[in-house]
């Protein structure tokens, strides 16, 4: 299967529908061997355009991942980022506010965490955790000490997302949010095979299996959230989550797509710095 992944793009203005969006598609690789080829592949150009991005330091580049539990965020970031240098590209994660970050607005806690110009910044969930999670347990919000006459509060924080990344995208950031799209029952059998494999059982815990009783309610919080901010300069991308192979080939075109379309190139040398360069040459040679 060939793909382009403007197929998994969610377009400014649409109204999602998840349920029209599939959890699995026909896969790019032909076998293990072949998954595993492609995605080498993928790596090595990712490391070449990683390397350039960071000697150009025009841009930055922020890649968002959201999704439910066990879709394989985690997977996708080691596998497809495995080849990239960790000194241009860091990694965040976000989990529960501390009592702190609670005491300023919502986007304060991961906007100190974006990336600089030259380097990559991945957030392993984000700021949507505020219109996701938040909606779903409604005690983080009034820990929040937000005013009760806010009944705008999803709209407004939406808007105020877009703006951000309005802001970003004019100041040189590039930013791709992927939501990894995965079927409850999918999700069902992986949380089987946390229990039944033991090198596994470290990842669950009873949490995993109170939010599934929300699974309903969280399908319609992201299908509002990625209608409202998915934009032309910071696009929400919809990628099919069953198959895991599959989707970190998705995921890793679509960030190859992403650095392919930067004006990016090596600093040049000046001719002062040439002749500087040969004059240490020489000494290097004598």
């Amino acid at each position: 299967m060939k793909f382009s992944s403007k197929d998994f793009r969610v377009k400014e203005g649409d109204e999602v529908d998840l349920g029209k969006w599939p959890t699995k598609v026909e896969p790019v690789y032909k076998s293990k061997e072949h998954y595993q080829k492609l995605l080498e592949e993928h790596v090595a150009q990712l490391s070449s355009l990683q390397e350039l991005h960071y000697a150009s330091d025009r841009y930055a580049v922020l890649l968002s991942f959201q999704a439910m539990d066990a879709a394989g965020k985690d997977g996708a970031i080691k596998h497809v980022m495995s080849g990239v240098n960790p000194q241009g590209c860091q990694v965040f994660s976000f989990k529960h506010p501390s009592p702190a970050e609670l005491q300023h607005d919502f986007l304060w806690r991961t906007t100190r965490d974006l990336p600089e110009s030259g380097r990559i910044g991945i957030f392993n969930r984000s700021y949507y955790e505020e219109v996701l999670i938040v909606r779903g347990h409604p005690e983080i919000l009034h820990s929040e000490a937000i005013p009760d006459d806010n009944k705008a509060i999803w709209h407004d924080r939406y808007r105020s997302i877009a703006d951000l990344e309005r802001h970003l995208h004019v100041n040189g950031t590039r930013i791709v949010k992927i939501y990894l799209h995965l079927s409850k029952e999918e999700q069902r059998k992986r949380f089987l095979a946390r229990i039944d494999e033991p090198e596994k059982n470290w990842k669950f815990s009873l949490a995993d299996i109170a939010e599934r009783k929300f699974w309903k309610h969280y399908m319609k919080a992201y299908e509002e959230c990625l209608s409202a901010t998915s934009t032309r300069e910071a696009p929400w991308y919809v990628v099919p989550a069953d198959d895991k192979e599959n989707a970190r080939l998705i995921v890793s075109q679509i960030i190859l797509d992403t650095l392919k379309g930067l004006q990016m190139s090596y600093p040049k040398t000046t001719d002062e710095r040439r002749q500087e360069l040969l004059e240490i040459r020489k000494q290097l040679t004598n």
